[in-house]
């Protein structure tokens, strides 16, 4: 099994979420531990609970700091713990650009509405008065924006015709505990999923020009040109001949960089059986902290390699504007 991927849960009350992404951690098939909890407030009723289980615990009082500073010492904390992830859970402080910029894409929260309907307050009575047949719950990435971040997962919950607010607050809550540990769970282990990173490598190679997939030995691969005359540039390795990776496999200039690339980055890349004679090395996806940029950079340096001189031409010039 994967190693577990390390998470901080930020809260600034009662932290029923926390609890219920807590007890979803001990168990067994479980893709995430949590390694701290940290709050803006000494009393979070969640922190009793934290301390209780035995989770570590920070507490910073926000009074009198600049938001800045006072996102700099939770960042800290959550760094001390080792977290990979950040998950929001009733913290009751909007972050930083600065501070969400650094964690792009590693910060996740819930709002209980059906986003992107009613971001912000008061999202319960806004769905009532606004008639709706279901309120309900959003897991999604934290932006600058607020609420405005990928939807990652989403829960309904139907609206009674005497509905209050706080009774339909009541049932989303229920919901949430049991969006939220699922969300997470998905969302931090799908750098292991074979289907999410195909996906990934499948929108940036079929995003260059002329471009197509072609099955070869096996596995899937991409090819420039015509169907019928059509250049490899790229394979999509699953764990293949024995290998513990999941990978993309493109071309170098040769056996020396080939062999330059895995010695100095042995952690990155690798060479694959059978098409590393040919000089293709493995690009891994399955790692923490996979650049997706510099995939796309390698999948088009491959593409050059073998692609008809009209087409790189063309790029070329889309790259100037």
């Amino acid at each position: 099994m994967a190693e577990k991927a390390r998470i901080a849960v930020f809260i600034s009350g009662t932290g029923t979420n926390m609890a219920a992404l807590l007890y979803a951690s001990r168990l067994e098939d479980s893709p995430y531990e949590i390694a701290l909890i940290a709050s803006n407030v000494a009393g979070a009723g969640g922190l009793d609970l934290a301390k209780l289980e035995g989770i570590p615990t920070f507490v910073h009082s926000h009074k009198g700091l600049s938001r800045e500073d006072h996102d700099a010492a939770m960042e800290a904390a959550a760094k001390s713990a080792k977290a990979e992830f950040i998950v929001l859970a009733g913290y009751m402080r909007i972050l930083s650009d600065g501070f969400v910029k650094r964690w792009e894409g590693r910060i996740l929260n819930i709002h209980p509405s059906l986003l992107p309907k009613y971001k912000g307050l008061d999202p319960h009575a806004r769905a009532i008065e606004a008639g709706d047949s279901h309120g309900g719950a959003s897991v999604h990435l934290v932006t600058p924006d607020l609420d405005s971040g990928e939807v990652l997962a989403q829960a309904k919950v139907a609206i009674a015709p005497d509905d209050t607010a706080e009774q339909l607050e009541a049932r989303v809550k229920l919901a949430e505990h049991q969006l939220y540990p699922r969300a997470v769970a998905d969302y931090v282990s799908r750098g292991n999923d074979p289907d999410y990173l195909y996906s990934k490598v499948c929108e940036l190679a079929l995003a260059l020009p002329e471009t197509h997939k072609r099955d070869s030995h096996g596995s899937p691969g991409f090819r420039v040109g015509s169907e019928k005359s059509g250049k490899f540039f790229a394979h999509f390795s699953q764990q293949h001949h024995g290998s513990e990776h999941i990978a993309i496999l493109v071309k170098t200039s040769g056996m020396d960089e080939l062999l330059d690339l895995v010695e100095a980055q042995p952690e990155t890349y690798y060479k694959p059986a059978y098409y590393g004679a040919s000089g293709w090395v493995g690009l891994i996806l399955n790692r923490p902290g996979v650049d997706w940029s510099h995939v796309e950079e390698w999948l088009e340096r491959s593409w050059r390699a073998v692609a008809p001189a009209r087409l790189t031409k063309l790029l070329d010039a889309a790259d100037m504007f």
